[in-house]
């Protein structure tokens, strides 16, 4: 039996005290929420953050802060282009009880390999990389045997060659909880017949992986979409989340 009480307040406002009183429960004893979990992205060569737009709004549907970087790719040297977002990358790694993870596609992985060896990111999280050239691309040393192509490479360009001494092989192994996305379908079928094996018609899906990685996943994807498939947006969360990808079966589905 409802109480004369109850009856006068009526359905909709008992409703409400409800839900108040719900969300009470659930504030922390403290007094303090924990703040969202950050993510960085980083977008690629000849790319803009407009690039990551798609992933950026899936990462905000899951609750996650997010800064969609920009950052001028083509035009400076890789240790440059680390210094430049150093000022972005800074403030969150250093934000008390904060987590931060990044998620990169293509040259930003090594960009941030490279941020990575040589600032500190105390409260680093995971990281995902989206077709990295971790250990440099065949094209980039076939343009330099050719000077009309070696002319347009461009200073961080240059740098992504498969040589030891060229910088993705001098950064040294991953220390942090990395996965590695690599695609094996092409758009670009004169680039694919100079990268061995299968590959996204940029980088060889054996030269996206680095050692000390955590999880590696292959996908149907090309280096120019991979980042706007629905099915690779779902497995960054999963890696983010869990700290693997998910091979259940239901990443397919919409993030």
């Amino acid at each position: 039996m409802h109480s004369p009480a109850a009856t006068a307040l009526g359905p909709a406002v008992l409703t409400a005290l409800a839900v108040l009183c719900a969300a009470a429960d659930s504030f922390p004893a403290d007094g303090k929420r924990t703040p969202p979990e950050t993510v960085i992205l980083l977008h690629g060569l000849s790319r803009t953050p407009r690039s990551l737009s798609k992933l950026e709004r899936a990462l905000s549907r899951n609750g996650y802060r997010v800064h969609n970087m920009a950052y001028p790719a083509n035009s400076q040297a890789i240790e440059i282009l680390a210094e430049y977002l150093a000022g972005g990358i800074g403030p969150p790694c250093r934000e008390p009880g904060q987590r931060v993870h990044f998620v990169t596609h293509s040259m930003g992985g090594i960009v941030l390999r490279y941020y990575l060896n040589t600032h500190s990111c105390p409260n680093l999280g995971r990281v995902v990389m989206l077709g990295p050239p971790n250990g440099g691309s065949e094209l980039i040393d076939f343009m330099r045997k050719v000077p009309v192509l070696r002319t347009h490479l461009g200073p961080s360009r240059g740098q992504l060659g498969t040589t030891p001494s060229d910088l993705p092989a001098r950064l040294g192994p991953a220390w942090y909880e990395l996965g590695i996305i690599a695609g094996n379908r092409s758009l670009i079928p004169v680039s694919s017949l100079m990268i061995p094996g299968p590959g996204d018609g940029m980088v060889s899906v054996e030269r996206t992986k680095l050692s000390g990685m955590k999880d590696f996943l292959v996908v149907p994807h090309s280096h120019t979409f991979i980042m706007r498939s629905r099915e690779v947006i779902a497995q960054t969360i999963a890696f983010l989340k869990e700290g693997a990808f998910d091979r259940s079966g239901s990443s397919r589905g919409s993030p």
